[in-house]
């Protein structure tokens, strides 16, 4: 289809100002920071933030759309907020002079969505309260769980990738992917159709149930990364993909075959289990750990973890032989997870982006428990991943001035971690 004269002169600005800025020489310098941490070795903490309350964050006008047609919108929506974080909260970001966009893949799912109520405090907001129906409360419901069925669609990608080409393709090369790694966390999944309580009680009182949902779900999970590398679906992410719940993937560990399909050996993967923060630690191998093994010796490399406190499970966590990042949340006791983790693993750790929600902002409160916590894991190798921000109370100028002090905090740490 023809693309409106207006909607094509907005996506060519955006794409020009996105190539200027990732031809600046110092998206190198930062790819290089990121592969020393990830292949453990020396070097200064990297900085990232994920998972924006972007509702919360227009500034005159920045992130204002201004297409008409809903796919230009979609791709004006991330071009503008890549550009905004790069302006105003950029830390170790890296913006790469290449626009990606997804293969048109057609995934049937696990056969259960989820039956929730929602209660909301903001309607602007994507973070809500869910109620979750329980639709799985015996052996015969574990039938609903099916094996996804994974098919592309050529002619549509191809499709993307010619309309794309047509709007900024000559400023912004354009080049289409498949999926670079997955987000598994079958735990998550099974709350959503068990419900909280009672998945937590069945773990003593049905545990045999409990092995046959995650059995199947894992079944389900690798079938549908078997059909991904069958098809050459697969996409790198040694690269600046976000890797787990942490930062990016640059490495040099990581094998690069000149010729073939992707395989997961050429790729970081990740697991976590969120729901487990209060299960002990042979628990937590027992009912999820022992499945999510299953998973992750398909990969390369693996990152662990998200909310869940991971400090007192180190040497659970020792077992996973590609092992190479720990997430490290608010609720952990950092001196004893610096002492467990060593140098061993990236300890990927998490703020508590509750700071932003204060009724008072202090910067230098910022600076005071960041030098803290830096001195703490002096030594080890490091990534700061602020994430999970529900609101910055619509002061976006918090967020900004977070990154900014943030990211001067690890460069002035930097001698304690050469």
């Amino acid at each position: 289809m023809a693309d409106s004269i207006h909607d094509r002169d907005v996506l060519r600005r955006l794409a020009a100002e996105w190539a200027e800025v990732a031809a600046l020489p110092i998206h190198q310098e930062t790819a290089e920071g990121w592969r020393h941490v990830n292949d453990l070795e020396p070097g200064r903490p990297m900085v990232w933030i994920n998972e924006i309350p972007w509702h919360e964050m227009n500034m005159d006008d920045e992130l204002t759309l201004q297409c008409q047609d809903p796919f230009c919108r979609a791709h004006e929506e991330r071009m503008r907020r890549t550009l905004y974080q790069w302006r105003h909260l950029p830390a170790d970001m890296i913006v790469e002079p290449v626009y990606r966009a997804g293969l048109v893949i057609h995934d049937s799912g696990l056969g259960i969505d989820e039956d929730v109520d929602i209660a909301r405090t903001d309607a602007a907001s994507d973070v809500v309260s869910r109620h979750f129906h329980p639709q799985i409360s015996c052996e015969a419901d574990l039938a609903k769980i099916k094996t996804p069925v994974v098919q592309h669609d050529p002619e549509a990608s191809a499709a993307v990738r010619e309309r794309l080409d047509g709007l900024f393709g000559d400023l912004l090369p354009v080049e289409m992917q498949g999926a670079p790694g997955f987000w598994f966390a079958p735990w998550d999944e099974l709350i959503r159709w068990w419900g909280v309580e009672a998945a937590m009680t069945d773990l003593v009182d049905r545990p045999e149930l409990v092995h046959q949902a995650m059995d199947r779900l894992v079944n389900a999970y690798l079938a549908r990364l078997d059909q991904y590398e069958d098809q050459g679906l697969l996409a790198r992410n040694d690269n600046a993909t976000r890797i787990g719940s942490g930062g990016y993937g640059h490495t040099r560990a990581l094998p690069r075959p000149a010729v073939g399909r992707l395989a997961p050996p050429d790729l970081w993967g990740c697991a976590t289990a969120q729901i487990f923060s209060d299960v002990s630690p042979r628990m937590h191998e027992k009912f999820a750990l022992h499945y999510e093994l299953r998973w992750l010796d398909r990969f390369g490399l693996t990152y662990y973890g998200c909310c869940e406190p991971l400090d007192r499970k180190v040497t659970m966590l020792s077992q996973v032989p590609n092992l190479r990042k720990i997430s490290m949340s608010p609720w952990v006791d950092l001196e004893r997870a610096v002492e467990a983790v060593g140098g061993r693993y990236v300890i990927s750790r998490k703020p508590n982006p509750a700071i932003l929600a204060s009724d008072g902002w202090d910067a230098s409160r910022v600076r005071e428990e960041l030098d803290q916590e830096l001195s703490i894991m002096a030594g080890c190798h490091v990534e700061i991943i602020m994430k999970d921000i529900s609101t910055v109370r619509y002061r976006p100028q918090r967020l900004w001035e977070w990154a900014r002090v943030a990211h001067e905090a690890v460069q002035d740490a930097a001698a304690r971690y050469a």
